[in-house]
């Protein structure tokens, strides 16, 4: 058997990685332009050659291989092979042709590794823009490992680093015994230490294993303890010998850049970008575009998908009339019109604003406007004891909350990454936009106020605003319940503007779309084909000698049942017992919600009405609406609030390590939903 070699891509924060990982592999992983956005090791299998196939890792992006946060621990781990799952055969590092001086500092801590390099340079037409112009084969000279431009957004120079690859395996090079600069000059002491313990490959890996040997995994306990005691001997300072080795490799690099790089005045090249940041970064006006950005954003949602959902709502509708005229009267005709076809219904009507919702959003990662969010918040999230780096997860679970959770890794802070983690979720993601959709279109009028802003557009966007300042509440308060003595300093690279990348839009708004339709739409067919049965039949159904059994009316079926059983709790809510079953069944994703009441109001009711006309005439058996202002903005108020997704709450047990923490979310923003559902209803009762 082949043995499969594995690659590793490498690279700073946002310097193409991702997408070079996408035309190696083919798979569509998300690309983002602010940095931050993998925060996990991803493989794919590359085919090198027709005999030859390969692991790609993507690795998280770094500065620098001394790690600070959870992401850059993963990086190094790998490369100093303190991870058992992934042993490295080849390292390719992306680097940034714009921003070259930076890229290469990473670049020369990858070389002094002394594993196969090859450098890949992206990111080309940025510098051709900026005016500079690089000499490959001079820089490739200078480097001594093998230098490939690439453009991977339009596949030119993937085959050159396939061919580069295959090169390179079949034909390995020893490793330069020369390091990049003169490191036993930087730190003789400490190298000697590691070395007499451990069998690094490298001067470069002692250093760095002298600053993160308690944490690895390849080091005896025992060793461990004789390095700590040595280090102590001679007084080891990690800063001084990082703040020393920092500026030998920025001299080396310097010179080579002197060598192979002819660029025009860097003020001039920088000019666009400051004369935009200095409006869009602007302590007044950069507020009123970020609030007018989020205002386009949510009217777009409902403006702009409101054709497409109706189009599918009616013609899910003729289809449903149609079945049920021709369809013969069998149980099987039931299960299909009023739970299968009901529960698809519920899925595909709100693709439409989930694609419009996800392709905003990676709109504005594309033009890097997404990190400027984070200097402009970056304020106001000190004044409840974070800082802008936390906005970016806040801002990613607008589209959920799992990757947005694990998105918090890139915290340094300890205290500030588990607070971040825990209010996340008030976040509104894209699974409560169906809820929100329909609960708004059925209690908001659709009228426009002052000629131009839509009333439902802006109460989907207070909800938005609503979620989020309530996790800044919680943050605030959890700093006080948190205690920590460690700082924090929020230091993050803004990317330049930058023409949006079309095709990434519209690859990422159809996989968002299939991962609603195929993730989500199997919970919510599931579901609500068991809602089906349990609302179809009860304890008193009965089965007829020529039939199967025979369906009993809703109110005594068995999910009728449970639902009047909950029912004295949930009233004080303005909630009937239908409400009560889909709370129940969104528990496992918070968009079941909708297939519930489809299902439900399917089986229950008789004529050709869509879901919201069939909601919007529900009544009390007093004969009062069920979905008054009151109860549609209590319901609202609830969902924005209460932990209902049990994803999430795994993920928040991974990331911390304790079933504690999403114990205390469930139990704490179920109470924050319950009592502000309770007070909303009271209000306007």
């Amino acid at each position: 058997m082949k043995t499969i070699k594995n690659i590793a891509l490498v690279g700073n924060p946002n310097s193409g990685k991702s997408s070079l990982f996408n035309a190696l592999t083919g798979m569509n992983q998300k690309v983002g332009n602010f940095p931050g956005v993998t925060v996990d090791k991803k493989t794919g299998r590359c085919a090198i050659s027709p005999s030859m196939q390969v692991n790609v890792i993507d690795l998280p992006g770094t500065y620098s291989l001394y790690p600070k946060s959870d992401d850059e621990v993963v990086t190094f781990d790998v490369l100093f092979d303190d991870d058992e799952q992934v042993k490295i055969d080849l390292i390719v590092v992306v680097v940034d042709a714009s921003n070259l001086k930076r890229n290469l500092l990473f670049c020369s801590q990858i070389m002094d590794i002394k594993k196969p390099v090859i450098v890949a340079l992206t990111m080309l037409d940025i510098a051709k823009q900026k005016g500079i112009q690089i000499d490959f084969n001079g820089l490739a000279r200078e480097l001594g490992c093998p230098v490939v431009p690439i453009n991977p957004l339009k596949n030119k120079g993937t085959q050159s680093i396939r061919k580069q690859v295959e090169l390179s395996i079949t034909n390995p090079s020893e490793p330069s015994s020369t390091d990049f600069i003169d490191l036993d000059q930087v730190a003789h002491e400490t190298i000697t230490i590691i070395k007499k313990y451990y069998p690094v490959s490298s001067n470069c890996a002692a250093i760095h294993f002298a600053n993160a040997y308690m944490k690895l995994t390849i080091i005896s306990d025992e060793v461990k303890q004789k390095i700590s005691n040595s280090l102590a001997e001679i007084n080891y300072n990690r800063t001084k010998i990082q703040a020393e080795e920092t500026l030998l490799r920025y001299a080396k690099i310097k010179k080579i850049m002197t060598n192979c790089v002819v660029e025009n005045d860097p003020l001039k090249r920088e000019l666009f970008s400051r004369q935009m940041d200095s409006i869009l970064l602007h302590p007044v006006y950069g507020h009123v575009f970020l609030l007018s950005v989020l205002f386009i954003l949510f009217q777009s949602i409902f403006w702009l998908a409101k054709f497409p959902m109706d189009w599918i709502d009616n013609g899910f509708q003729i289809v449903s009339s149609i079945l049920k005229a021709n369809l013969p009267t069998h149980f099987l005709s039931d299960l299909f019109v009023n739970g299968i076809l009901a529960g698809i219904n519920g899925i595909v009507v709100f693709v439409p604003q989930i694609m419009i919702l996800f392709g905003l959003i990676t709109l504005l990662e594309d033009t890097g406007y997404m990190s400027r969010i984070s200097f402009l918040t970056d304020r106001l999230m000190r004044s409840v004891g974070l800082n802008g780096k936390s906005v970016m997860p806040l801002i990613s679970g607008v589209a959920c909350a799992v990757p947005a959770i694990m998105a918090a890794r890139t915290i340094e802070n300890k205290k500030e990454k588990l607070i971040t983690i825990l209010i996340t979720p008030f976040m509104s993601c894209s699974a409560r936009l169906p809820v929100y959709t329909i609960l708004i279109s059925i209690v908001i009028p659709n009228k426009t106020i002052a000629y131009f802003f839509n009333l439902q557009g802006l109460v989907m966007m207070g909800l938005y605003l609503l979620g989020f300042f309530m996790a800044l509440l919680w943050a605030w308060l959890l700093t006080f319940l948190i205690k920590s003595k460690e700082k924090s300093i929020f230091l993050m690279e803004l990317p330049v503007y930058r023409m949006p990348r079309w095709k990434n839009i519209v690859i990422t708004m159809v996989q968002k779309a299939k991962v609603f339709v195929f993730d989500a739409g199997k919970i919510i067919l599931f579901i609500s084909i068991v809602l089906w049965a349990l609302s179809s039949y009860g304890p008193n159904t009965i089965k007829p000698s020529n039939s199967f059994l025979q369906k009993t009316d809703l109110e005594n079926s068995y999910a009728g049942i449970i639902g009047k059983s909950i029912e004295p709790a949930i009233k004080p809510l303005g909630f009937d017992w239908k409400i009560g079953i889909a709370l129940i069944t969104s528990f496992a994703a918070r968009e079941v919600f909708v297939g519930t009441m489809a299902t439900l109001y399917s089986v229950d009711e008789k004529d050709d009405k869509t879901l919201r006309e069939k909601m919007a005439s529900a009544k009390f058996t007093d004969g009062s609406l069920v979905y008054t202002l009151a109860t549609g903005l209590s319901l609202l108020f609830f969902y924005a609030f209460a932990m209902q997704c049990m994803s999430t709450l795994a993920v928040v047990k991974r990331e911390t390590g304790s079933w504690k923490y999403p114990i205390l979310q469930f139990i704490v923003m179920g109470l924050v939903a319950y009592l502000s559902s309770w007070a909303v209803y009271q209000l306007f009762a």
